[in-house]
C-alpha cells in the first residue's frame, strides 16, 4: 500500500468526519433550534425537522452514486454537494430574519439534505475505490462517522447554549472545509466502462444479494435515528439534562463507536463478515433495550458505551459486505443504494421512535427498536452466511442470493 493511498484514505476520512459533524451539530439542541426557527413545541416538530433532511437523502443518495459511476468522476460532485449544503445551512439560519414559516424552513432543510448526501455518500464511495482491504477502508469510514457524530453531539450542545442558530453556521463552515479537502484527493473512479445513470441502476437490480447488507444498514441507521431524536428527548426529560449534557451522553455511544471502527473493520477482513454482522447486531439490540430499562443516569450512560462498542462491530463489516458484492464500476451506485436504505432507516427511526414514545412512553420505544435490531440478525442469519466471502480467499463479488 503506497503513501498516496494512505494519504487519500486519511483525507477522505476527514471529509466524511466533517460532513457528519455538520449534520450532528444540530441534534442535541434540536428542541431549541426549531423553536428559534418558529416551530410549534413538542417532539413532533423536531421529528419533522429531521425527517425533511432524510427524506431528501432517500431520494437523492442513489442518484448521486449512479451519476458518479456514469461520468467516471466523484470529486467534482462532492465539491458541488458540499458547497450547496453550506449555502443551504446559511439559508436556514437566515429564515427567521426573512419571516419565513416553519414549513418553508422544512423545504430548505430538504434541499440542504439533497445536496449534502452527495458529499457524504460519494466520499465513502471514494474510500471504496482505494486498495488495501474493504474492511480497512470501511473501518476508516466508520471511525470518521463515529467521531463525527461524537464530536458533533458535544460541540453542537455547547453551541446551542450560546445561540440556538449557531450550529447551523458551524455546519456551513464545515461543509466549506469538505469542498476544499475533497479537491486534493485523486479521483480513482473507474472511468473505462461508463454507462448511463439508468444503466448503472439497472445493473444493481440484478444483484439481489445486496438486499442483505442494505437490510442491516436500514436497521442500524434506524437505531441511530432513534437515538438522535428520542434519545436526546429521553435523556433531557428523564434525567433533567440540558442540551450540552445530553450531547455528552450521546457522545458516550459515538466515541467507542468511532474508535473501534477501524480495528473491527480490519478484524472483519481476517475472520469474515458473518460474526461481526450477525452476533454484533444481536448484542447491539439487547444493549439498546438495556439503556431504556436502566433506572439511573449513571447506568444508562455506561450502557451507552456498550451500545457504541457493539455498533462498531456491525457497521464496517456491513459496509464492507456491499463492496464485496459489486464490481468496481458499480460502487458509487451500490453505496448510494446503501445510503438510501440507511436514510430510510433514519426516517423510520425518527417516525417509529417519535410516535411510540409520544403514544406509549420512552421504554416501549427502546424495546421496539432494540428488538428490531435483534430480529434482523435472526432472520438474515442464513443469508449472511451464504453471501459473505471467505476471508481466506480473494476479494471478489459473491454469488447473488
Amino acid at each position: 500500500m503506497n503513501g498516496s493511498t494512505r494519504r487519500d484514505r486519511a483525507t477522505l476520512a476527514v471529509v466524511v468526519w466533517a460532513v457528519l459533524v455538520s449534520q450532528v451539530l444540530l441534534y442535541p439542541g434540536v428542541e431549541d433550534l426549531i423553536a428559534a426557527l418558529g416551530a410549534p413545541s413538542g417532539i413532533e416538530a423536531g421529528m419533522w425537522f429531521l425527517v425533511a433532511e432524510f427524506a431528501a437523502f432517500v431520494i437523492c443518495a442513489g442518484l448521486w452514486g449512479a451519476l458518479s459511476d456514469a461520468v467516471g468522476r466523484r470529486v467534482p460532485l462532492i465539491v458541488a454537494g458540499a458547497l450547496g449544503g453550506a449555502l443551504g445551512y446559511v439559508a436556514i439560519a437566515a429564515a427567521p430574519s426573512f419571516g419565513l414559516s416553519f414549513g418553508a424552513v422544512l423545504s430548505l432543510r430538504a434541499l440542504c439534505g439533497a445536496l449534502t448526501i452527495g458529499a457524504f455518500s460519494l466520499s465513502i464511495t471514494m474510500l471504496m475505490d482505494l486498495a488495501g482491504g474493504h474492511g480497512r477502508n470501511m473501518g476508516a469510514a466508520g471511525i470518521a462517522i463515529g467521531l463525527g457524530a461524537a464530536i458533533g453531539s458535544v460541540v453542537g450542545g455547547r453551541l446551542t447554549t450560546v445561540d440556538p442558530l449557531a450550529p447551523l453556521y458551524g455546519a456551513a463552515a464545515l461543509l466549506l472545509l469538505v469542498a476544499l479537502l475533497a479537491g486534493t484527493v485523486e479521483d480513482r473512479a473507474p472511468g473505462e466502462r461508463r454507462a448511463s445513470v439508468g444503466a448503472v441502476l439497472s445493473r444493481l437490480s440484478d444483484r439481489p444479494a445486496l438486499g442483505v447488507p442494505y437490510a442491516f444498514g436500514f436497521i442500524d441507521r434506524l437505531t441511530a435515528g432513534f437515538f438522535a431524536l428520542v434519545g436526546v428527548y429521553y435523556f433531557r426529560d428523564a434525567f433533567g439534562l440540558d442540551a450540552a449534557a445530553a450531547g455528552v451522553v450521546l457522545s458516550l455511544f459515538f466515541f467507542p463507536f468511532a474508535v473501534l471502527q477501524y480495528p473491527l473493520g480490519v478484524l472483519s477482513d481476517r475472520i469474515g463478515r458473518f460474526l461481526p454482522v450477525v452476533a454484533g447486531s444481536m448484542l447491539y439490540g439487547v444493549a439498546i433495550v438495556a439503556v431504556g430499562v436502566a433506572p439511573g443516569l449513571e447506568l444508562a450512560a455506561g450502557l451507552m458505551v456498550l451500545v457504541g462498542v457493539f455498533g462498531a462491530l456491525v457497521a464496517p463489516a456491513t459496509m464492507a459486505l456491499v463492496t464485496d458484492l459489486v464490481a468496481p464500476e458499480e460502487r458509487g451506485a451500490a453505496m448510494g443504494g446503501f445510503n438510501v436504505f440507511g436514510s430510510l432507516g433514519f426516517l423510520t427511526g425518527f417516525l417509529i421512535g417519535g410516535f411510540v414514545a409520544d403514544a406509549h412512553g420512552y421504554l416501549p420505544a427502546f424495546v421496539v427498536v432494540g428488538l428490531m435490531e435483534v430480529s434482523i440478525a435472526v432472520l438474515a442469519l442464513r443469508a449472511v452466511r451464504r453471501i459473505a466471502p471467505d476471508p481466506e480467499g480473494p476479494e471478489k463479488p459473491a454469488p447473488d442470493a
